[in-house]
């Protein structure tokens, strides 16, 4: 099997996370991709789109890396806000698709891209961006220091990505959809459902809230703080990259937990 860019296709990626066995599992799915995840997340993808829109809270003038942008439906998103927005990816065949389908966008760029090695320059955006990708990344810490690297003193950071409910009833009912439910419902509506196993345990594997949210800080992001969304099924993290980015106490500022933000 193939994939859209003409490559050999992958089935499905495993936590190694090679990056070209995750691209290639990504390359097959891009056609059906927000169709199927509107439909395992029973609609609430949605939701944290708009969640993540209003936290980047893109204006017009400003310059908005979307990492991990997929076919562009958080991209567009962006976009309208006014803003000037590039969607990136890893996945030729995400990429691809979207073009496609948001290519006339006026203030949309879609650009291949590996989130360890961005193709930018320093200081670059006004605001950067990724929603469920960091999981799906080899080395994520690396992936945040490049984005720590291609924005702008003072610039903003969101993380929206899956986590862990802090409730044990709700920890409960979701290991029972994502174990029991989720593969019934990929196999009906996705065009390989064993990318959606690689899903699951993506998921059960990739780190709490607070790992998250120290990882940020680590790299160099400052003023760290998330909050849950659904329950803690998905948490949007936040942090600013300092104004004095050198001075080693304003980077590290904020060495204790993260925040919790209510709103």
């Amino acid at each position: 099997m193939s994939s859209p860019s003409g490559r050999p296709g992958h089935n499905r990626a495993d936590l190694g996370k090679d990056p070209a066995r995750v691209s290639g599992m990504f390359d097959q799915v891009a056609a059906k991709y927000d169709v199927t995840n509107t439909v395992l997340s029973v609609g609430n993808d949605r939701l944290w789109r708009a969640a993540t829109t209003r936290a980047v809270a893109p204006r017009p003038g400003e310059r908005v890396l979307d990492l991990a942008a997929g076919t562009g439906a958080s991209s567009i998103s962006l976009a309208r806000g006014g803003a000037q927005v590039v969607a990136a990816d890893f996945s030729p065949g995400m990429i691809a698709e979207g073009r496609r389908r948001h290519g006339n966008a006026r203030n949309l760029a879609f650009v291949e891209a590996d989130a360890t090695a961005l193709p930018f320059g320093d200081a670059e955006f006004d605001a950067v961006t990724m929603s469920f990708g960091l999981r799906n990344v080899k080395q994520p810490q690396r992936a945040l220091a490049e984005l720590l690297r291609v924005t702008k003193p003072g610039g903003r950071l969101v993380i929206c990505e899956f986590s862990h409910p802090p409730r044990p009833a709700v920890r409960g009912l979701y290991r029972f959809y994502n174990d029991r439910v989720l593969p019934r419902l990929a196999r009906a509506v996705s065009s390989n459902t064993e990318a959606y196993d690689y899903l699951n345990e993506s998921i059960k594997d990739w780190p709490d809230q607070a790992t998250l949210s120290a990882w940020i800080r680590d790299a160099g992001w400052t003023d760290v703080a998330y909050r849950d969304l659904s329950f803690g099924i998905v948490a949007l993290h936040r942090a600013r990259k300092p104004r004095s980015f050198d001075a080693e106490p304003e980077g590290r500022r904020g060495a204790g937990p993260a925040g919790r933000l209510e709103s």
